[in-house]
């Protein structure tokens, strides 16, 4: 943030007057500025959202988004939960516009996933899990979540996945891990300890890390073999998992498509199963 800071007082004297309304608003509201979209900051400085992405382009970065991913990296590694509650009060002032807000930006997380996707990482990362023998997913505090979801998927696709437990059992799952084996790795700012070193210790017994995190400045790149980014910015709380979700779910569908005959193999046993043991509402 500091070097944005300078960066942006060094050049002010040069700055025509949208761009000093722009600089003057991002050194006035610093910590809201990687959450806000073109629209909102074009908006808030009384400027064209093309005047925004000039201001970026003009500090030296590729567009308005390069420029906020950069101040949005930065941001999320330094607040605190509580920091980041009280900020989303001011970026979202109002009860209805501020709902609205959340979906709009729910949809921009999205679209920047989907735009930064590097195919020949996802295929790889495809590859990795279709060929290793066994699949663990270390997913810890809030992405545990996602860990949960894709550990089920992947249990009907290849049927042999596991989600790494709590730190007392990690051990237990983890002792006979070698290089036949995948660990999918999925933390997200500020970063779950547990996950960075169940990661570090699969890369040193010579497993295929893939790494499901939001940039590539992330503590979890150094020790993964493919890394796949998605947005997962917000202002407020919470992070925003509607991103990473849908990276998940373009990645068990391209590997239900590449399994496709074993797929609706263990899907019709299994929907054997579900009316036996009666899993499924079903109206009288």
């Amino acid at each position: 943030m500091e070097n944005i800071e300078k960066l942006i007082t060094d050049q002010y004297p040069i700055m025509s007057k949208s761009q000093k309304k722009i600089a003057t608003y991002m050194l006035d509201h610093k910590n809201e500025i990687p959450f806000l979209t073109v629209a909102k900051l074009a908006k808030s400085t009384k400027v064209s959202e093309a005047t925004v992405v000039r201001f970026a382009v003009f500090l030296g970065f590729t567009g308005y988004s390069d420029l906020q991913q950069y101040m949005q990296s930065s941001i999320q590694k330094q607040l605190t939960t509580t920091e980041r509650l009280r900020m989303s009060s001011d970026v979202y002032e109002h009860e209805r516009e501020g709902v609205v807000s959340l979906f709009q930006d729910d949809m921009a997380n999205i679209q920047l996933t989907m735009e930064k996707l590097d195919e020949q990482q996802f295929m790889r990362a495809a590859q990795y899990i279709l060929e290793g023998r066994r699949i663990y997913i270390s997913a810890n505090r809030s992405a545990r979540s996602l860990g949960v979801f894709l550990q089920y998927y992947l249990n009907i696709i290849l049927g042999h996945s596991e989600l790494i437990g709590a730190a007392d059992t990690v051990s237990e799952q983890l002792f006979k891990l070698d290089e036949h084996d995948v660990v999918i790795g999925i933390s997200f700012a500020r970063y779950s300890m547990n996950t960075i070193e169940q990661v570090q210790y699969a890369k040193e017994h010579g497993a295929k890390v893939i790494a499901i995190t939001d940039h590539l400045t992330s503590p979890l790149v150094p020790y993964a073999d493919v890394v796949l980014t998605a947005s997962s910015k917000l202002p407020t709380f919470i992070d925003s998992f509607t991103a990473p979700l849908s990276l998940i779910n373009a990645l068990i569908v391209y590997l239900g498509k590449e399994r496709t005959e074993v797929v609706e193999e263990r899907l019709e046993k299994l929907e054997d199963l579900w009316e036996r043991f009666d899993i499924f509402y079903r109206k009288k």
